[in-house]
């Protein structure tokens, strides 16, 4: 038994272990281009963010590689007939496909903690990187394209010349003073990155808001913070950027802030209706109370999603073995590519769009949290058919 185990442990490794390394090269390359296009990145940066895509890439790398690695191996084996030699021998199939199956489980815990690591310490890091970079991203994009814009910050420059931007424009949002607008004969940006600051210092300048003119500072720089500098997506406090083990606590934080709204919202409505002033009942004021209850609670409902969406992803890898193993020893076809596809084509019409519809609806509350289970359900179920099959003939 601890040959067969051996020799099935040795070659499911150097077939995962191979295609993981490939597969992962590939998403990494993918994934730093994309970042570097999105938020023009120099090359002296792109490299920093190899660490931080890194678990990204793995999570979502292993699982596919796990199912490569089975069906290539049990494929191979019943094409040799070696699965029905030790049927032959009075030896149940059960002993060759338990090894995989112990290692999936390994692999899934491995992927959940990937998950975990990837939306907390990956995006964080990744942001840092965009952050750290933004005085050279601006100056390449006033190089290359005469203008910068973010979300609340836009400049327009007619050209630069080495550090000196040359009659530029300065456009930021303030909110409710409405756009100011700064136009100088020259600026030179800084970023100070000990205050999180980006500096522009600035030469012969006016500027105005909606309001009329206004005077800046010691009348020669504007200071911005790096984050409304830059495009990198904010942290916040949205439950996919939180470790699973900060989630608890901020959900019991929500659980009570819910709780407090409901019961002020339920005192407001009781004295109104006790005074008899119905109108204020359906206010626009009230309304927007409303509006922002469903806020809070859907902002519950995606805190208590949040650990079921990265459990059952990182137990997809257990998922996938389940169906890959019977699925290739079925064919009896040394062709893995052929077992690969016909298990694999199933997950990607079925099992990810289930999960990213009850993912959605838990986040909405129209589901419970453990509704997104529900595609690791049916692959297990799935499964448990074909392993039935396997044992049986």
């Amino acid at each position: 038994m601890r040959i067969l185990t051996r020799y099935v442990l040795i070659e499911l490794a150097k077939v995962f272990l191979i295609s993981l390394a490939g597969l992962t090269m590939l998403m990494i390359v993918v994934g730093i281009v994309r970042e570097a296009a999105m938020q023009s990145l120099p090359l002296g940066q792109v490299v920093w963010l190899i660490p931080y895509i890194l678990p990204d890439a793995l999570r979502v790398a292993v699982p596919v590689t796990l199912l490569l690695a089975t069906t290539s191996v049990y494929g191979r084996m019943s094409g040799a007939n070696e699965v029905v030699a030790v049927k032959a021998m009075g030896i149940s199939p059960m002993v060759i496909v338990r090894p995989t199956i112990i290692v999936a489980i390994l692999l899934s815990l491995v992927t959940v903690w990937l998950n975990d690591l990837a939306v907390s310490w990956g995006r964080n890091g990744a942001r840092r990187v965009v952050i750290e970079a933004v005085e050279e991203i601006v100056y390449a994009m006033l190089k290359a394209n005469r203008s910068y814009t973010t979300k609340n910050f836009s400049i327009h420059v007619r050209s630069v010349d080495g550090r000196r931007l040359i009659r530029p424009t300065l456009t930021v949002n303030t909110g409710d003073r409405g756009p100011m607008t700064v136009m100088a004969e020259e600026a030179e940006i800084t970023a100070d990155h000990a205050q999180r600051l980006l500096r522009i210092k600035l030469r012969n300048f006016e500027g105005s808001v909606k309001n009329g003119s206004f005077y800046i500072n010691d009348a020669d720089e504007y200071v911005i913070s790096l984050d409304e500098a830059s495009k990198a997506q904010s942290e916040g406090t949205a439950p996919s950027w939180l470790a699973m083990w900060q989630i608890p606590q901020r959900e019991e934080m929500q659980r009570k802030k819910v709780a407090e709204t409901e019961q002020e919202m339920a005192a407001r409505a009781a004295y109104q209706m006790l005074c008899g002033d119905f109108e204020d009942l359906t206010s626009e004021e009230w309304t927007k109370r409303a509006d922002w209850l469903t806020e809070q609670r859907q902002q519950l409902c995606r805190l208590q999603t949040e650990p079921h969406r990265r459990w059952s992803a990182g137990f997809s890898c257990l998922c996938f073995a389940w169906i890959g193993v019977p699925m290739a020893i079925r064919r009896r076809n040394r062709d893995f590519l052929t077992s690969f596809f016909m298990c694999f084509l199933p997950i990607l019409i079925v099992y990810y769009p289930l999960l990213a519809f009850s993912v959605d609806g838990a986040k909405n509350g129209a589901l419970p949290p453990y509704a997104v289970w529900l595609g690791n359900l049916l692959l297990a179920l799935w499964g448990a058919v074909l392993m039935r099959r396997v044992v049986r003939y």
